[in-house]
């Protein structure tokens, strides 16, 4: 019996790899892109109001912290040979603490070494899309899309200052769905093979973010390589840029983060 299963094992393995393998996506009903991303991100606060009835403005760039890998998931259900739904979601998790090494004296108040301050950025994406292919042939296929897209920014901050200040500064939560447009582009260099090249835009405006003016683009590229046809591997380059302002009776504050890095991963597709 042992010696059955030694044999069967092998010839099993062999027969799942030496089945065709369908890069043409074509025939997939659905496809399951599990993954991460290798995050690098810069970032810029920006900000205007007047002192004095003197206008004042100024911007300052600032990193959170090294790269980190974080989950990156996209999906496709078939409708017919022309449409699909695209599903695709993206989530930075990102915390840093900044810690006085030496007591730092000014106007009299004292900040002890060992104060801190610590905080916390989280910015999810999700999107879904109705792509219909205009053009599709049997190597390559270009879809215009149209869809809703949801992004949420939490931010909090604490910090422990001795006898100056202690406590939580900055607790914030925004989100907000609006209308998606986009354009993708597909082709089939090989049997195994398979580019995909995806573009997305939205504009506040189109939706529910409250007081925030501003856009949210994404790119990103993937190759795929299908083991079997139900099993392939992928590697690629995504995108995010965020860029918003938010006016007050204060002035105009603003942001814009850009989240990139190499992405890979695993294809289930039936």
């Amino acid at each position: 019996m042992k010696s059955l299963l030694a044999l069967a094992l092998p010839c099993a393995l062999a027969a799942a790899y030496a089945a065709p393998a369908h890069a043409a996506d074509g025939d997939d009903r659905f496809q399951l892109r599990l993954g991460a991303m290798n995050i690098d991100n810069d970032n810029t606060l920006r900000g205007e109001t007047e002192i004095n009835g003197e206008p004042i403005s100024g911007s300052q760039d600032f990193k959170l912290g090294g790269k980190e890998w974080e989950p990156r998931v996209d999906g496709l259900f078939r409708i017919s040979k022309r449409q699909r739904l695209i599903f695709d979601y993206f989530k930075y998790d990102k915390d840093r603490r900044e810690e006085l090494a030496d007591d730092v004296s000014y106007g009299g108040v004292t900040v002890p070494s060992g104060s801190f301050v610590k905080g916390e950025l989280k910015y999810q994406v999700a999107s879904l899309v109705y792509d219909y292919s205009v053009v599709d042939q049997e190597n390559f296929s270009l879809g215009l899309q149209i869809g809703a897209e949801w992004a949420k920014v939490e931010a909090n901050a604490y910090a422990d200052l001795g006898d100056l200040y202690t406590g939580t500064f900055v607790d914030e939560s925004e989100d907000g769905a609006a209308p998606v447009v986009g354009i993708r582009f597909t082709a089939h260099p090989g049997e195994r093979w398979l580019f995909n090249l995806q573009g997305q835009y939205l504009n506040t405006d189109w939706g529910s973010f409250d007081n925030y003016d501003g856009d949210l683009t994404r790119a990103n590229a993937i190759v795929e390589y299908r083991l079997t046809r139900n099993f392939g591997i992928f590697a690629g380059y995504d995108y995010f840029k965020l860029d918003v302002d938010q006016s007050g009776s204060d002035g105009l504050i603003g942001l814009k983060q850009e989240f990139k890095g190499p992405v890979a991963g695993i294809t289930l597709a039936f």
